[in-house]
């Protein structure tokens, strides 16, 4: 009980820090008492200043972090483990790819936030769609090469279509918003954004939590899980769906935040075994804690708020190859 109390009471000490640290500093007593009087509705008695950057402007970073942090690992978890591959990441189908160009549409059609969210949902569900039809269309190759082959195919040209979208924007107002986007953030993001991708996330993870254990039959290959008893025309679609749903609703509020779905994973894995029982959870926890950390970093290191996806590369590509190079247990 201990053991699996420590990485909890890690993520909400690691949370507190969050909402206390920053440009301007919140004691933790009075986040307690902030938090505590928003829960029941009492006077909290703290500066009215410090109330507004608790609840309006760290909450829902840390909110958004946790979220989307837990469920772009627990995606990848999922993708690693389905296509038997320890460098596949939630962007592999061309979920980030189409995500990508459904916002920066929207962005170029000068639509209000909701909306280029909503495009950037429905991008993201519709290429890894094109990415699925593509494959059922082509029988003649292993069912997980087509997949993987065309998620690249797909996801290089909507590349394209977003490449041109950026030349094609105004460079003094709609490209630097385009670029933001692209780099990932949490600034903009509130509680109700939070809110609005919570229940697909949830449904996402639930196949995932229930149908856990036959994650593992289907690691061992197609024609093992086959002799196992695992209808693996069914269950693969549907585990592609979940970590896609989870993906698309993750990306649609944050923008791209590259390396948790890859790196994360693989920390877990080497901590908790490659069991999908064991392996879910602990990529749950420190996906959120992962992202958590990460803000804290974006936000406080210098003078401007340093975009998500430069830092997670910057800290991801070298811990990663470190990984690589250290690591004695394997992935699967």
């Amino acid at each position: 009980m201990a053991r699996r109390a420590g990485p909890l009471l890690a993520l909400a000490l690691l949370a507190l820090l969050s909402l206390s640290v920053g440009k301007f500093g919140v004691p933790a007593r009075d986040v307690f008492a902030v938090l505590g009087a928003k829960l029941l509705g009492l006077v909290s008695g703290v500066d009215p200043t410090a109330q507004t950057v608790v609840l309006q402007v760290r909450l829902p970073r840390v909110a958004a972090a946790l979220v989307v942090g837990g469920a772009l690992a627990a995606a990848g978890a999922t993708y690693q483990g389905l296509f038997r591959n320890p460098l596949v990441s939630p962007d592999i189908l061309g979920v980030s790819a189409g995500a990508s160009l459904g916002a920066v549409l929207g962005i170029f059609l000068a639509l209000p936030v909701a909306a280029i969210q909503g495009l950037a949902f429905l991008g993201g569900l519709g290429a890894v769609g094109i990415v699925y039809a593509v494959g059922a269309a082509v029988r003649r190759h292993d069912p997980v090469l087509t997949l993987v082959l065309a998620g690249v195919a797909v996801g290089a040209v909507l590349g394209a279509a977003i490449s041109l979208l950026k030349v094609l924007a105004d460079p003094y107002n709609q490209l630097p918003a385009i670029t933001y986007w692209l780099l990932g953030s949490l600034a903009a993001v509130t509680l109700g954004d939070v809110g609005a991708i919570l229940p697909a996330i949830l449904l996402g993870l639930l196949p995932l939590v229930l149908l856990r254990w036959r994650m593992n039959l289907m690691s061992l290959g197609e024609e093992e899980a086959r002799a196992l008893g695992v209808e693996t025309r069914l269950l693969r679609p549907l585990f592609i769906a979940s970590a896609t749903l989870i993906t698309a609703a993750a990306v649609s509020v944050t923008g791209v935040i590259g390396w948790i779905g890859l790196l994360v994973p693989h920390v877990a894995r080497l901590l908790v075994g490659p069991d999908f029982r064991r392996l879910l959870p602990a990529a749950l926890v420190l996906g959120a804690g992962y992202l958590l950390a990460v803000d804290l970093a974006a936000r406080t290191l210098a003078a401007i708020e340093v975009p998500l996806g430069i830092l997670t590369a910057l800290i991801g590509a070298p811990f990663f190859l470190w990984l690589l190079a250290t690591a004695r247990r394997g992935w699967a």
